[in-house]
């Protein structure tokens, strides 16, 4: 009897866990049936490029290292595809994706989950924050709502849409796992406060939104932490607030302006705060201040501890740049940091990030235009901020590129600096245009650029 009892109270104990659970959890069905349709997938492809050798007499001034790129492979390299997933925030046709869905693609192609296809047209991309907005010529299109990214909290139920692997309008769901994670881009430049989930996010999901339980976007996913290819359980989203800031500037004037300290930063460590009068170890130790910055200007020495800019706590070194990225060129701001152990406060007016003065992309070009001449590329001498900031000492920078031409085929973008047309050096902007002039058709040749101070070799060819 006593048995039969422990047995009955125990399965009762399991119902009332398992209603309590249930009760818990949340109720998907209504936000993923009301968002999926302006959640759109998006394929690109990168037109075939021929893959001729380098001319005998170029051959021997190859270094070894770069050769095996440049050999000959005997036939036409096959159009290369990609996919991402974007959605719809204007019922006009504007819609936002990741910069690395769309970048070097010579097509973009949207889809509607009502298999509605249109070619769309690049409004502008931004490298540093890794967004896109694009254009479609339709109306009356769903549309998705933005949300406070700000208000997310660590343990706060999120859902994905898009198409992994393909997988049309895949929808997954988890829990917000941290908050401002810092993930420098592959320029090492740092301008996005990530939101890490543990959301299934796959390739194929770049570019789709993260929603709240209000099935409001508060994040585009973007990266994910993986050894195997696909998810881990840790996947990054760029904020919704910075996203609209960005997309904003870019519907606007096809560009995004970040302001600029002109600072070298690391961490506090427990030693350096016991030293400086911290309680514990905070703020961004400034290593080195660039001489005509704008912190150099306002007084900011190497050895300052910056511990708030513009009302902001700088907790870690890599808020900073989250803040000072986010703050109007042109503003001023006050700086609060401790110095020899005192507190003191500056007032600083932000300077504007070297590099962010043109449109990201002018996608509006009419590429049977002469614009930009034989390379389709728009090139200024290279203004005194970047040559400082870089650290290079010649070549030009590039303030547009004409889609379909040899430079956008060869995958620079505004804002690199050219120092090497084939094999000659570019120092100045009569070097480049004598160069260019002189360089043969339908040959593969080399190029060298700096994008982000980064020196980079590809490879350009003139089709004439």
């Amino acid at each position: 009897m006593l048995k039969r009892v422990t047995q009955s109270f125990f399965i009762l104990c399991l119902m009332i866990s398992a209603s309590a659970c249930a009760r818990g959890l949340p109720e998907l069905t209504d936000l993923i049936e009301q968002n999926s349709p302006a959640v759109v997938k998006i394929n690109t492809v990168e037109r075939a490029r021929a893959t001729r050798g380098v001319p005998p007499q170029y051959q021997q001034q190859i270094p070894d290292i770069f050769r095996h790129l440049l050999e000959p492979r005997g036939r036409e390299r096959r159009p290369a595809a990609s996919m991402g997933s974007g959605f719809i925030i204007s019922d006009d046709g504007y819609v936002v994706t990741n910069n690395h869905v769309v970048d070097g693609a010579d097509q973009v192609v949207v889809t509607l989950t009502d298999r509605r296809e249109y070619d769309a047209q690049v409004i502008g991309t931004d490298a540093r924050s890794d967004l896109a907005l694009l254009k479609i010529e339709a109306d009356d299109l769903p549309t998705v709502r933005w949300g406070e990214s700000d208000e997310l909290q660590v343990g706060e139920w999120v859902v994905a849409i898009g198409s992994p692997f393909g997988l049309d309008y895949s929808a997954s769901a988890g829990i917000v796992s941290a908050m401002g994670r810092s993930i420098p881009n592959e320029s090492r430049e740092n301008y996005v406060p990530f939101i890490q989930t543990d959301v299934a996010i796959n390739p194929g999901n770049s570019g789709g939104p993260l929603f709240n339980l209000d099935g409001e976007v508060v994040g585009i996913n973007s990266q994910i932490y993986t050894r195997s290819g696909g998810s881990i359980g840790l996947s990054f989203a760029i904020p919704a607030r910075l996203a609209q800031d960005v997309v904003a500037q870019l519907r606007d004037k096809g560009r995004v302006d970040r302001g600029w300290l002109g600072v070298g930063i690391q961490d506090v460590d427990r030693d350096m705060a016991k030293a400086m009068g911290l309680a514990r170890p905070s703020g961004a130790l400034v290593a080195q201040v660039e001489s005509g910055a704008p912190a150099d200007e306002a007084g900011i020495l190497a050895g300052d501890i910056i511990t708030r800019f513009n009302g902001e706590r700088i907790v870690e070194q890599g808020d900073l740049p989250h803040v000072v990225g986010q703050t109007r060129p042109g503003a001023e701001v006050p700086v609060d940091l401790m110095r020899k152990g005192k507190s003191v406060r500056l007032q600083v007016t932000v300077g504007a990030l070297p590099g962010e003065e043109e449109p990201a992309q002018q996608a509006s070009v009419d590429p049977s235009n002469d614009i930009g001449g034989r390379l389709g590329l728009v090139v200024e001498e290279i203004p005194a901020a970047v040559k400082q900031r870089w650290g290079v000492e010649s070549g030009v920078i590039v303030k547009q590129v004409v889609p379909g031409k040899p430079g956008a085929r060869a995958g620079l973008r505004s804002g690199d600096v050219v120092a090497q047309l084939g094999f000659e050096e570019v120092k100045d902007l009569e070097d480049f245009r004598r160069v260019a002039k002189s360089l043969p058709s339908d040959e593969l040749l080399p190029i060298r650029f700096f994008r982000g101070g980064q020196p980079t070799f590809r490879t350009i060819q003139i089709d004439e």
